[in-house]
């Protein structure tokens, strides 16, 4: 049990995250690394002066951004900046894009459907896959929070599944429910079930992607 990204618990729908930061995943020996590496970023808030800017998402992608750039939602990185990196490597830039969701949340708005869209599509112009995962689904689902393997039987998340992939445009096969670790001490079973499938499909669609480049 690891919390290596802050997080906050609020309501709020402000993004905790503010910087660019990569996340490792040590083995039991602490020695290594695996190698999946997690780029974190502000979260897509609503209004066109507030959340993470798009054009910073693009820049991410193609390993522009460098670690700890703090987010300007009203001013993207330029080439001028320290914080952009002119050179990137093959390891730099972003082999999946994975768009989270919590099964609590509200309808989403247009303007936040607007900046997805352009991800979306600059994704798509690189050719980098792009998946879903919707997190929380036990707080949104009391058939699930009873007992997870019902998941995939609650009408109330297969309907937020639709509704989500519908508005972005993610297919159902590339939407992954799953449960946030949040009042637990230790691992699950259950709980990992569904994480380390939705992990991996992720590095399934990375590896996809490499071997095309």
């Amino acid at each position: 049990m690891t919390i290596p990204a802050p997080t906050s618990n609020t309501t709020s729908d402000r993004s905790f995250t503010t910087k660019y930061e990569t996340y490792n995943i040590r083995k039991e020996n602490l020695q290594t690394l695996y190698p999946v590496v997690f780029n974190d970023v502000m979260g897509l808030e609503e209004g066109s002066v507030s959340g993470v800017h798009p054009e910073d998402i693009k820049l991410a992608m193609k390993g522009h951004v460098r670690e700890k750039y703090k987010f300007n939602p009203a001013s993207p990185l330029s080439s001028g900046d320290s914080d952009y990196n002119p050179e990137p490597s093959a390891d730099d830039k972003v082999h999946v894009v994975v768009c989270v969701l919590s099964a609590n949340s509200a309808e989403i708005t247009e303007s936040v459907l607007q900046k997805v869209a352009v991800i979306r599509e600059a994704a798509r112009d690189l050719g980098i896959p792009q998946m879903a995962m919707i997190t929380k689904i036990d707080e949104a689902c009391g058939e699930t929070q009873k007992d997870l393997k019902n998941v995939y039987k609650s009408k109330h998340l297969k309907k937020k599944m639709n509704d989500f992939s519908a508005a972005v445009g993610i297919p159902m096969n590339c939407i992954f429910p799953v449960k946030n670790y949040s009042e637990e001490n230790d691992i699950k079973d259950d709980v990992d079930s569904l994480i380390l499938n939705a992990l991996r499909l992720m590095i399934d669609f990375g590896d996809d992607f490499i071997n095309k480049i």
